[in-house]
């Protein structure tokens, strides 16, 4: 895509991925030293396993991590790098919650490995308990807190946190913010200081969930760009502090225009107010 709306193009396919159920290309993220080495890591479905690769543009796709279970649905495709290098990985419970809550499995969890793969800290699973985990998000900063986005919470991630769905008892973690059904579907996020962006799907719209410095909820979400794109996911924000924002009306479940799908850029709200297009 290009900021002067001239034509997209297709600069490379990537083989060997299969896109049956919700599999597919599902994440990117550019090399910390991409400059340098020219490199993009993908998480992505093969027919067995979901897994994390790196390529150059026009390159062949080198396996980074593999053995990711693989399912139907929830995938999971959250890709993050930290401030240190190492790269954190969101799954998916692929329909299985039982995954998510056993250690022994990399399903339901986010994954914190090194540039080649291996494990930060010993082991890979650095938070559990998710159902699919569709984007990854933190302002920056040693000290600050990193988000993890998907279907109805967000939640804030740290070593051995737990976020599942116990049978009796409080959840080991409460979620940041709880959205109901029809305004979830969340597919990605973006933290401006203590401000988060969430793209949601099934709210066709952009939440907007001002934090306090504990990282709490202040009050009930904002939104913006309400049912004007229809299905939303991706937002990412600019050093310029534009957002960008993806729709997602071809992924089956929306009801696509002629034009669909976009890429949009807008001033964010801020406190003084207004989101100008």
């Amino acid at each position: 895509a290009f900021p002067d709306r001239s034509p997209q193009r297709v600069i490379m396919t990537l083989p060997g991925i299969d896109t049956s159920g919700d599999g597919g290309l599902l994440g990117l993220a550019l090399s910390p030293t991409f400059a340098e080495d020219g490199l993009l890591f993908a998480y992505v479905s093969t027919a067995t396993d979901n897994r994390v690769v790196r390529f150059p543009i026009g390159g062949t796709p080198n396996p980074v991590f593999t053995g990711i279970p693989r399912g139907e649905t929830g995938n999971g495709r959250a890709l993050l790098f930290a401030d240190d290098g190492t790269l954190l990985v969101g799954t998916g419970d692929t329909g299985r919650p039982r995954l998510a809550a056993d250690p022994r499995s990399l399903a339901g969890k986010v994954l914190r490995i090194d540039v080649f793969g291996r494990p930060a800290g010993g082991n890979p699973v650095w938070s559990s308990g998710h159902r699919d985990v569709a984007a990854l998000c933190t302002a920056g900063g040693d000290d600050a807190p990193v988000y993890a986005a998907g279907d109805l919470e967000l939640n804030a991630v740290t070593r051995g946190s737990d976020h599942g769905w116990p049978d009796d008892g409080p959840r080991a973690e409460e979620p940041v913010v709880d959205f109901r059904t029809a305004e979830g579907g969340l597919g990605g996020c973006a933290v401006a200081g203590t401000t988060v962006f969430l793209g949601s799907r099934d709210g066709e719209r952009v939440h907007v969930a001002a934090l306090d410095a504990q990282g709490r909820l202040e009050e009930e979400p904002e939104s913006v760009l309400d049912g004007q794109y229809g299905r939303l996911r991706t937002v990412v924000l600019d050093p310029q502090g534009g957002l960008w924002i993806t729709t997602s009306n071809r992924d089956g479940a929306g009801d696509p225009a002629d034009d669909d799908d976009k890429v949009l850029r807008i001033v964010p709200p801020t406190s003084e107010g207004g989101s100008p297009l």
